[in-house]
């Protein structure tokens, strides 16, 4: 038999019914596995493969925002042995995403090398198609869509003692789990694309991984607002302050042991 896809459309019209959720909170579990390619000298404790961090998605009046949740806090240093230090660096309670659901507008408040950015984008849609796959998350049917993204991905690697970050190509698969019960276009990522609430979501074949844990309906409206505490800059600009901050850490790092900072 063959498989029927379904491409979604956002144009089309989407039926609902008085009663329907429109406002609310969800709270994600997120795994992240560790891109790194690092030689470990002998009696050196191993990286961590993955980790995993929480974070919430507010929506209501066509809007939504992503935080992490206070519990969350960027982890101690830890020495792994050989002079290798390893520092995993999450978001933080500054860190926010907002969107705005009716327009594509994107405001995310960052902070990075001790400095507050808000960088101003669009949502950049996907061609989504439905597979026609069905599941349930925490008791609301949904259905599954699948999508691709081609673009470049920092891969860090040691070589000779030194650390080295370089961009690779990169062709991720995504799979995403939304439900129509709630048809609001939020989630923790690719906001704004698919007719339901996205409860689930893989990127990468697992190389990210949220799942939904808890969705409430209460959600106080005047917290979902753009972030305003930051340099404004655009998307470009703030990767090439990034990529300036990582080299001026490499050299501050030199001759006093190696380190590797993971960021989420």
């Amino acid at each position: 038999m063959k498989k029927i896809i379904f491409t979604i459309s956002l144009g089309l019209a989407v039926i609902t019914v008085n009663g329907q959720q429109k406002q609310g909170k969800v709270l994600y579990t997120r795994t992240v596995q560790m891109m790194l390619d690092v030689a470990m000298e002998p009696g050196a404790m191993p990286l961590p493969r993955t980790h995993t961090s929480k974070l919430e998605v507010l929506f209501g009046n066509d809007q939504c925002l992503r935080r992490a949740v206070d519990e969350d806090r960027p982890e101690e240093e830890e020495e792994r042995g050989g002079g290798l230090r390893v520092r995993t660096m999450v978001a933080g309670v500054d860190d926010l995403t907002y969107v705005n659901l009716a327009n594509g507008q994107m405001v995310e408040q960052t902070e990075f090398g001790a400095k507050n950015y808000i960088i101003t984008d669009s949502v950049r849609k996907l061609e989504w198609k439905l597979t026609g796959q069905t599941s349930t998350i925490l008791n609301y049917p949904c259905q599954q869509a699948v999508a691709r993204t081609i673009g470049k991905r920092s891969v860090t690697s040691m070589e000779n003692g030194e650390m080295k970050t370089k961009e690779v190509a990169d062709t991720s698969e995504i799979v995403a789990w939304f439900t129509l019960a709630i048809p609001v276009p939020a989630g923790p990522e690719y906001q704004a694309q698919l007719p339901g609430l996205v409860l689930g979501l893989d990127i990468g074949n697992g190389r990210t991984v949220y799942k939904a844990v808890e969705v409430s309906g209460e959600v106080e409206l005047a917290t979902i607002k753009p972030p305003s505490k930051g340099k404004k800059v655009t998307a470009e600009e703030f990767d090439r302050e990034r990529d300036k901050i990582f080299a001026e850490m490499q050299r501050n790092n030199g001759g006093r042991g190696r380190m590797i900072r993971m960021v989420q």
